[in-house]
């Protein structure tokens, strides 16, 4: 099926581009994915050929994209991953001698690319941080009230023996069990966004390390909030024992800060972990 289209890979322009230079330029996954067709020899004149005003596909990546941003990555920091993914993608392409080109503003590819992502880098940067910020205010609050809830047990305590007068009611157990899984992953939630807060925010940053950071403080903050509301239920079960209305009330209204949790912030969650752990955009074979 490629054969009959190796006329228009040969094609350049007055400029002495390639489709695939402007196929990464527009970061057109399918059409820059045909170079993968190509045999080894004519792929390799492709990834050598330099352009006007020296600038090969590597400088082609450095630019940012000139076409529009799907809806799914308008957030600074996916739109800074994809870059980087582009850019990873064309430097593994090609031959390392061209890695250190420079075009004729004596720049290289690497130099390029961190000079035109400056204003993108810094809305990323801004972007991450307000997201730690508040998420590390939510997460220091909910250590508090679960450090609290350990020492203030439903129905309070053996005057004699300092044990609480519920120990061996299986409800009270799952109490205790969910308080701990709330205390100990809102914890690590406070530290990975604290990490997230102190990071250097380097470019190469936005390609693994800030994304995972990222997803373990959003995944941690949620299985917090998620058994704080278990906590929260078992104890009105506790208490009200019997009271059938006051506690069905109660556990369908703890239901709405996980809902609400899971409708702002999943849709974030679930974009950084596609982009970053999700099938790669290159390297298949283009459905054309």
């Amino acid at each position: 099926m490629f054969e009959a289209n190796r006329a228009v890979v040969d094609i350049f322009d007055d400029k002495k581009k390639s489709i695939f230079q402007y196929a990464i330029e527009c970061r057109q996954e399918k059409v820059y994915n045909l170079i993968y067709e190509l045999k080894p020899e004519k792929r390799d004149d492709i990834t050598h050929n330099v352009a006007k005003f020296l600038t090969n596909m590597l400088h082609s990546a450095a630019h940012i994209s000139s076409a529009k941003h799907p809806k799914h990555v308008q957030d600074a920091s996916l739109q800074m991953q994809r870059e980087l993914q582009w850019f990873k993608e064309v430097e593994s392409m090609l031959p390392s001698e061209m890695h250190e080109y420079v075009n004729t503003s004596n720049l290289t590819a690497r130099e390029l690319f961190i000079r035109n992502h400056k204003k993108l880098k810094d809305e990323a940067e801004i972007s991450t941080k307000g997201v730690a910020a508040s998420c590390t205010t939510v997460g220091a609050l909910i250590v508090t009230m679960m450090f609290a809830a350990a020492f203030t047990v439903p129905g309070g305590t053996n005057g004699d023996t300092g044990l609480p007068l519920f120990l061996h009611n299986k409800l009270f157990r799952i109490y205790i069990l969910s308080d701990t899984i709330s205390l100990i992953s809102s914890a690590a939630s406070v530290i990975t966004f604290l990490g997230l807060l102190t990071s250097t925010y380097a470019e190469d940053d936005f390609l693994w390390s800030l994304p995972t950071k990222m997803t373990i403080g959003l995944s941690t903050l949620f299985i917090s909030i998620a058994t704080m509301m278990i906590t929260f239920a078992c104890a009105l079960t506790i208490m009200f024992d019997g009271e059938a209305t006051m506690i069905i009330t109660g556990i369908v209204l703890a239901t709405v800060p996980v809902v609400s949790f899971a409708f702002f912030l999943f849709p974030l969650l679930y974009e950084i972990c596609r982009w970053t752990y999700g099938p790669s955009m290159f390297g298949k074979k283009a459905d054309i």
